[in-house]
């Protein structure tokens, strides 16, 4: 059955569609266009000079509707536009529409159920080729076509008869009201239905290495292991861009990665930011300017739960009231970040501040193993069933802070008759097919669960998110709880923002409950840029620092 929103909701149904794509307290839709300059300088009349960011991960996937991670994203976002997009304050932005659709102008229905798009005229793609309502329409029917490695499919699944009205104009019925779809379309990049059309196999098309948007900047080159670098699109439809060339670093080592901001080779650092034990000293460089901001992301143990050593929920119990999370915190990230219970971002205006809290305890962890007859075999590692509490931890290599709190985990473990043990590899390898189609036995990952500030979490926690299994999303630890599912559906079908809020409230209840990862911190990211970079805005909408370059300059 097909749940709308409550008749004796506080809320109309216009205004929930006002609130529906928002994460916190604010629920406005601008109609001001995306990027206006909110700094003070003067940008340059051409673009000039250039910026190098800095990256822990190297970004490989450049078809931004195919599975990808954070780092990815920023090469997305400078290269490639969505129609709309989410600013820093959670407001909805237009990108290539002309007004982001609401039921106050005619872009929705009043029951939500039928949009009507209307695009800029004025926007061409990096080839020259104008940019219209087909592109828009090839777009959704790529990412729903179930030939095509898609990174996300929710929400567009719901949109039928698709008809392009004009080159600026188009319409779509929604099978059932969707309330995260906005917010999902600002994570939705346009890709070009001229170039990818011609393709027998859009998963293998050469444009997946040498991508072509509408985006600020356009595909240079591309340097494997090394860096990535953009050029300047003098034909950009919005606002900026003031850059030359914009060239993406990759540097594997953190402290490295740190040095080169120190030194000034790097002139801003993205993901994974500032490493905490250096936010000190970095605090204090001349010339830098350094700030803290509270990110979206959540730093996890995160445990596939088809493992058989992770099945038994009191495993995941004990595991938990092992980690000294208090020390991991203080001694090995200086106390920057925040311990949390939950997968929401503690600004969310759905997070859940009422969960349990996490205590160490090594003898409680112990007796949990024991009471569940988990029994210690000849060599000290527990055994039940046959199966051995032992399992390999991943992340990153050359992230020595995840390192360190590795080696302090697996030492903690072996005091309650568990072995870990640590294998880690290249960004580029863990976090491809080995992370994507859940080929880890556990891993220590850094990820945001909401998607541009809405509190849907089915790409990362349904059971119809699971890609091992035949799904399509992020569920990577193959989470799978009936109840969930269900609390996500309906979620999903709700508009009223504080029947909204209950539905995840209780979701972050039951996973709190079920552990189907361990919760170690919430971010607070460290941002580093060279003094006189201007333009730039943290915004935790977006998973990455580089979410508008188009608006960046140097202070002339």
């Amino acid at each position: 059955m097909t749940e709308r929103s409550n008749s004796k909701s506080n809320y109309s149904r216009r205004d929930a569609m006002r609130l529906m794509a928002i994460g916190g307290a604010a629920g406005l839709i601008a109609p001001n266009l995306l990027g206006k300059p909110a700094f003070a300088q003067t940008p340059p009349a051409s673009p000039t000079g250039r910026v190098v960011v800095g990256f822990s991960q190297e970004p490989t996937v450049f078809n931004p509707l195919m599975p990808h991670t954070e780092c990815d994203d920023a090469v997305h976002f400078s290269v490639f536009d969505t129609l709309v997009r989410m600013d820093p304050k959670g407001v909805l932005q237009p990108n290539l529409v002309v007004e982001v659709p609401s039921q106050d102008n005619g872009g929705i229905s009043e029951d939500g159920l039928v949009w009507r798009i209307r695009l800029r005229d004025d926007v061409r793609w990096h080839d020259g080729e104008p940019f219209t309502a087909d592109d828009v329409k090839f777009t959704l029917e790529l990412i729903t076509n179930p030939k095509f490695r898609a990174w996300r499919t929710a929400g567009h699944s719901l949109v039928r008869d698709i008809k392009v009205v004009s080159p600026t104009e188009l319409t779509w019925r929604m099978e059932e009201a969707f309330a995260p779809y906005l917010s999902f379309l600002a994570e939705t990049f346009m890709v070009p239905k001229h170039i990818l059309e011609k393709e027998a196999d859009p998963n293998a098309a050469a444009f997946n290495q040498a991508p072509v948007g509408t985006g600020a900047f356009k595909w240079a080159q591309r340097i494997a292991g090394d860096h990535i670098e953009l050029v300047a699109n003098a034909d950009y439809a919005g606002e900026g861009p003031y850059l030359e060339r914009l060239v993406f670093k990759y540097i594997p080592d953190m402290t490295v990665l740190y040095t080169q901001f120190k030194s000034g080779d790097i002139d801003l650092v993205d993901q994974a930011f500032i490493t905490a034990d250096h936010y000190e000293e970095a605090s204090k460089l001349p010339d830098r300017a350094v700030m803290l901001e509270r990110g979206a992301s959540v730093e996890s143990i995160y445990l596939n739960l088809e493992k058989p050593q992770f099945k038994d929920p009191a495993v995941r119990q004990a595991l938990y009231a092992a980690i000294d999370r208090k020390a991991i915190l203080e001694a090995l990230y200086y106390g920057v970040h925040n311990p949390t219970e939950t997968f929401m971002p503690q600004n969310s205006y759905y997070y859940n501040p009422n969960l349990p809290a996490q205590e160490f305890n090594i003898e409680r962890a112990g007796q949990i193993l024991d009471e569940a007859g988990w029994v210690p075999g000849a060599d000290g590692i527990r055994v039940k069933d046959g199966v051995r509490l032992s399992f390999a931890n991943s992340t990153t290599s050359g992230n020595h802070l995840r390192e360190q709190t590795q080696q302090f985990l697996q030492q903690t473990f072996a005091e309650i008759g568990v072995e870990m043990t640590i294998s880690n590899l290249p960004a580029a390898v863990m976090w491809g097919d080995f992370w994507l189609k859940s080929q880890f036995e556990s891993a220590i990952s850094g990820v945001t669960n909401v998607i541009a500030g809405d509190p849907d979490v089915s790409n990362r926690l349904h059971t119809k998110a699971i890609v091992a299994k035949g799904g399509k999303g992020s569920n990577t630890g193959q989470y799978s709880n009936p109840e969930v599912d269900a609390l996500l559906d309906k979620g999903t079908r709700t508009f009223d923002r504080e029947e909204r809020r209950a539905i995840y409230l209780r979701v972050q209840e039951i996973v709190r409950q079920d552990l189907p990862f361990l919760p170690l911190f919430a971010y607070a990211n460290v941002f580093g840029r060279k003094e006189g970079l201007e333009g730039f805005e943290a915004n935790s909408n977006a998973r990455v620092a580089s979410w508008h370059a188009a608006g960046w300059h140097w202070k002339g």
